[in-house]
């Protein structure tokens, strides 16, 4: 079974500024070194040199006519509204800070 020595599990601590328990020393150096040979899997990962493609398409969007906006009169608006005030509309709370 592979892991760090005491030591370097220590530093490791120091430099994440936690401190470690002395009996938890034994199970956090075979799990640290398990993750330092898991980033080693990733370091062999061949990566391809093309240029990474961010979109197949070149859609661009487009902004409709003036003439095709409708502007509907805000008491038309008003009366499917649960609630307003003046010309504030109410809508339920979606975040809540508890």
């Amino acid at each position: 079974m592979e892991k760090l020595t005491q030591e370097e599990v220590l530093h490791v601590a120091d430099l994440a500024r936690i401190e470690v328990e002395a009996e938890k020393l034994e199970k956090y150096s075979v799990e640290l070194k398990q993750l330092l040979n898991d980033i080693d899997k990733i370091k062999d990962v061949e990566v391809a040199e093309d240029e990474i493609l961010v979109t197949p398409t070149h859609h661009f969007a487009s902004m409709r006519e003036k003439d095709k906006i409708r502007n509907e009169d805000f008491e038309m608006i008003r009366k499917n509204l649960p609630l307003s005030v003046g010309k504030f509309v109410s809508v339920p709370v979606v975040i809540k800070n508890d």
